[in-house]
């Protein structure tokens, strides 16, 4: 791979139907089509192709249409049935001039009918084959309903949990969130995006949106380029990698200068060093942005920079119809640019197989489904088997879970018949009404063999000024309703209804709302009255089950001591509900682990696993004067990268090591003896760990190299072995280099990043 020096890298960073007949079908001549194709095209029609607007929200589709069929569109979003696109692309493939087709694309993120759990509990299965599942079901289903493209992965790194977009990623980790990624896309894409039962991902977001500041959505990123290299952009490579099509731009800053504008970060970075030919496309609205970063004085400034820096589409535009015309025409901007953004839409389409047929997706209005919401075109099965193995099983004390099908039990909480929060953000085309709710699965399981009590307990929050902001985008159609009872009604009637079981459940934790882009927070606790509300439950002396339903890790320390058991659901989907009584009532045994490290309180933050490794470090057991570390609490996440319980129990031997030494191009094996030593059937993470012990920059203290999902019977015993060459131990040197230096490694495994047993080799110079 190409590498920029360190002094030109520091400088850029702080400078800134067809036409005649179908398109030919060899690969090789689509780069001869698009160049023949540009030929035909008048400037206008150019700039049109570099446009992509939202039906609805940015015009009306009347409006759209004669756009469309003036060729000054080149794709459009947030149209999401066949019967609403057709007649856009009508516009483009039978009114247009040269009849270039549109694409049609959309946040799919974790699902588009049927919503799978949220990316951060996709990531808690630990198991890309769910993964990858997810999202090419989410494909299938987005291309029935007649899109080309989504703008997903989202593969942003995250490590500051008051960020509301920490649900749509995949994690604190580079390795775990690059597999997600790879299975992601492959997902998405099948085996074409020409397919039509397949679309283009267009990953995001280029890059580093997951560290903006203080955790607040928008804000600025300043990061050294080593950290980048190693931290933060593994993600993006590894689903361009693994064929995406399409890169979506952040609307970040990256050391002062916005990605949107970034010729480093589009340019020398994406197109020189790793090679992209996909389509870049802004996010909403960002070239107008540059103005308010502060970079363009005019809108005539916004496009020139942005056209200059490598935005081949602009979301939501204005600017670049507006502004690129006189552009070119005055020398500003070379008419180069223009066909370059140009090649790479046109070159998008072709690889969606939109020239060789505009209506491969939308089909006929004879094959539209009769009812687009019908039951029997979501995929209820799988959505219940990768949200059962997204469940993290956080706490269980004196074996309070697996529950007894039998008896009472009282499902209290806001969140425990909640609808539409238990699909999640970004939930695409899915329905609220088709959601599976916990008041609904754990009925659905108790059915004929015990009773269900229900009462909700307590608002999602007493904050009005909290509701109103949930509510602003939604004033029509309000997500978080308010029960108009006081509190303390709603707390006596959650008492008694408990006192009438024999064992209680309550769902608690934020509104989807909470955890969405734009709602970032000052705090990651419960809201006061879920606290209140779990108070007075812990008062009954009945067995507390807490089930967790957020997109975010939270301070949970009051429900870790308090509860008997606690189970982290995230916002597990369409069958949440099922999968949830699944777990709880011992039908799966729980095997999620965590993407991402949990604090003990906001001042923690950032929490994360694989920080770098420092001169004074805190060590438990030996006095914490003049370390690192805060006095007034015990050091070190509430719960670990890679954690989770299972209602079996799991040993492992010492590392064995298939050598000592580690040549040049060799490899050698670490392996471990991973035993079920309890009395149920379950599935665990191995997981692999690689401190370099000493480097020509300070390294992490550990880093997530490989892992193993293994299923094990009772007593049942199975040897892990890892493979172990120079490929997991380079790293970018202060040079940028990407190397292995010579040294000693120490090779950690265990079920979670805390607990592992050790080894150590040497890598030979």
């Amino acid at each position: 791979m190409r590498l920029l020096s360190t002094l030109a890298l520091a400088a850029s960073l702080v400078c800134t139907p067809a036409l005649a007949g179908p398109a030919p079908a060899a690969a090789g001549d689509k780069n001869a089509f698009i160049a023949d194709l540009i030929g035909k095209m008048t400037l206008e029609e150019k700039i049109g192709q570099l446009r992509l607007i939202s039906i609805g929200q940015d015009m009306p589709q009347p409006q759209l249409i004669k756009e469309i069929a003036a060729g000054r569109v080149g794709g459009t979003f947030n149209s999401v049935t066949r019967a609403d696109n057709r007649p856009l692309q009508d516009a483009a493939a039978q009114q247009s001039r040269l009849k270039i087709p549109i694409f049609f694309a959309y946040d799919v993120v974790h699902g588009h009918r049927t919503v799978f759990p949220i990316s951060l509990g996709l990531a808690s299965s630990w198991d890309m084959a769910v993964v990858e599942q997810a999202a090419r079901i989410s494909g299938k289903e987005a291309s029935a309903d007649g899109l080309d493209a989504t703008f997903a992965p989202m593969v942003d790194i995250s490590r500051d949990p008051r960020w509301g977009r920490t649900s749509e990623g995949f994690g604190e980790d580079p390795h775990l969130v690059s597999q997600c990624a790879r299975a992601s896309v492959r997902g998405f894409q099948g085996a074409s995006p020409a397919n039509p039962d397949s679309v283009m991902a267009f990953v995001k977001h280029f890059a580093l949106y997951g560290a903006v500041e203080g955790g607040r959505d928008y804000n600025t990123v300043d990061m050294s380029p080593q950290r980048m290299y190693q931290d933060y952009l593994p993600p993006y490579r590894a689903g361009l990698d693994a064929g995406a099509g399409g890169v979506m731009i952040a609307l970040n800053s990256v050391n002062g200068v916005p990605a949107t504008s970034n010729k480093w970060l589009l340019r020398d970075l994406l197109r020189k060093e790793w090679g992209f030919k996909g389509v870049t496309v802004s996010d909403h609205g960002a070239i107008d942005e540059l103005l308010r970063h502060g970079v363009a004085d005019n809108g005539r400034q916004a496009a020139r920079l942005a056209i200059e820096a490598g935005v081949d589409m602009s979301m939501a535009d204005s600017r670049y119809l507006e502004q690129l015309p006189d552009l070119v025409k005055s020398g500003e901007v070379p008419v180069r640019l223009i066909d370059e953004a140009v090649r790479e839409v046109l070159g998008a389409k072709y690889d969606m197989g939109l020239f060789q047929d505009p209506y491969r997706r939308i089909g006929t209005a004879a094959q539209d489904p009769a009812d687009v919401n019908a039951e029997s075109r979501l995929h209820r099965a799988e959505a219940r088997t990768a949200a059962r193995k997204s469940l993290v099983l956080l706490e269980n004390r004196n074996q309070t879970l697996p529950l007894k099908k039998g008896g009472t039990v009282a499902v209290i909480g806001p969140l425990a018949d909640a609808p539409i929060d238990i699909m999640g953000s970004w939930s695409a085309a899915g329905k609220a009404t088709q959601s599976v709710t916990l008041l609904q699965g754990m009925r659905d399981a108790l059915a004929g063999r015990g009773q269900v009590r229900y009462a909700r307990g307590a608002n999602m929050t007493d904050d009005e000024r909290v509701v109103g902001y949930l509510n602003f985008l939604n004033w029509d159609n309000p997500e978080v309703v308010q029960d108009k009872r006081s509190p303390g009604e709603m707390i006596a009637e959650a008492v008694e209804t408990a006192r009438q079981a024999d064992t209680i459940v309550v769902a608690v934790g934020e509104s989807r709302g909470m955890s969405h882009e734009a709602s970032s927070r000052t705090t990651l606790s419960l809201p006061g009255s879920q606290q209140t509300l779990l108070r007075a439950l812990r008062t009954t002396g009945k067995p507390l089950v807490v089930v967790l339903m957020n997109g975010r890790p939270l301070t949970i320390n009051w429900e870790r001591d308090n509860a008997d058991a606690l189970l982290e659901a995230w916002y597990p989907g369409t069958e949440g509900g099922h999968a949830i009584a699944d777990v709880l009532f011992g039908d799966e045994n729980p095997s999620g682990k965590l993407p991402i490290s949990f604090p003990r309180s906001l001042g923690q933050i950032p929490t994360y696993y694989n920080h770098l490794r420092i001169g004074r470090p805190f060590t438990p057991g030996k006095p914490p004067n003049y370390t690192s570390q805060y006095f007034e609490e015990e050091s070190g996440p509430l719960y670990p990268f890679g954690y989770g319980l299972s209602y079996t129990t799991f040993s492992l031997s010492d590392v064995a090591l298939s050598g000592q030494t580690l040549p040049r191009n060799g490899q050698i094996t670490a392996s471990v003896t991973v035993k079920n030593t309890g009395t149920r059937e379950g599935e665990t993470v191995v997981q692999l760990y690689i401190q370099d012990v000493t480097a020509s920059v300070v390294r992490p203290v550990k880093e997530l190299k490989d892992f193993r999902k293994v299923m094990l019977k009772p007593g049942e015993s199975r040897v892990v072995s890892f493979p172990i060459g120079e490929d997991k131990l380079r790293f970018y040197n202060g040079k940028l280099e990407y190397v292995a230096e010579p040294g000693d490694f120490n090779v950690q495994v265990g079920l979670d990043s805390a607990s592992v047993r050790q080894q150590r080799f040497t890598l030979q110079p």
